[in-house]
């Protein structure tokens, strides 16, 4: 081989060293850059799900923290509204007693005060009045309404000696008459019930049974007045019995 070609193949094998050199070089710049990009996108991704694993996991805490603070704020809602009934409950009981007493109070009022008229109308028990006219021996001296009210009067238990009183007492009221009406106060009947309603608590015939009438009549003076002379006493007295 001459020497020409010889040193034209040392350069040519030189040339294509170095151009390999060079190639792999290269080559191994990009593999790096290969790598670190590799390397920075899982550092990226490492990043981002990190994040996103600490965003889940405060969310989390933030929906547990709102259900039992939910949940703190619906048990007080339900003692503050059981506070309220159970005090509602006690006002309306508390209301409740203090108008039964203001009740009783003022029954027991009206009673003393119906109790204190009453004594204070009813003329005190001297005994037996003493009669205007003679007694009579039977009712048999009497007629119509008279002689109902004078039997009417020994069956109620009082003696005949009574009759005079109460006959002068009904004949002032209405001179026995059955359908006598008061048409100023609205007393009715013979007794002059006021109103003549009271008489029904004797039978329901009370506006044209003048037996009813005397029945009841004789009741209430026995209730008020103890005897018919006494009831008259005391009509004399003040000029109603």
């Amino acid at each position: 081989m001459s020497p020409l070609w010889s040193r034209y193949g040392v350069r040519s094998a030189s040339v294509a060293l170095l151009l390999s050199g060079v190639a792999g070089g290269v080559y191994l710049s990009q593999d790096r850059e290969i790598q670190q990009q590799s390397v920075s996108a899982q550092a990226e991704f490492d990043a981002t799900l990190a994040e996103e694993q600490y965003i889940k996991s405060r969310h989390a805490e933030y929906t547990k923290a709102h259900a039992r603070e939910a949940e703190s704020e619906r048990v007080a809602a339900e003692k503050a509204t059981e506070a309220a009934q159970a005090a509602a409950k006690r006002a309306a009981a508390a209301e409740e007693s203090a108008s039964r007493k203001a009740e009783r109070a003022k029954a027991e009022a009206e009673a003393k005060k119906a109790a204190e008229e009453a004594a204070a109308e009813k003329p005190a028990n001297s005994g037996t009045v003493a009669f205007d006219g003679p007694i009579p021996a039977s009712c048999s001296e009497f007629s119509g309404n008279r002689a109902t009210g004078c039997a009417i009067l020994l069956d109620s238990g009082f003696g005949i000696d009574q009759f005079p009183c109460l006959n002068k007492l009904w004949t002032k009221e209405s001179n026995w008459s059955h359908t006598a009406l008061n048409s100023s106060s609205g007393a009715f009947g013979i007794p002059q019930a006021l109103p003549g309603g009271k008489m029904a608590s004797a039978g329901s015939d009370w506006e044209t049974n003048p037996a009813t009438q005397i029945e009841w009549g004789l009741g209430y003076i026995k209730g008020r007045y103890g005897t018919p002379c006494e009831a008259w006493a005391h009509s004399q007295s003040v000029g109603w019995y």
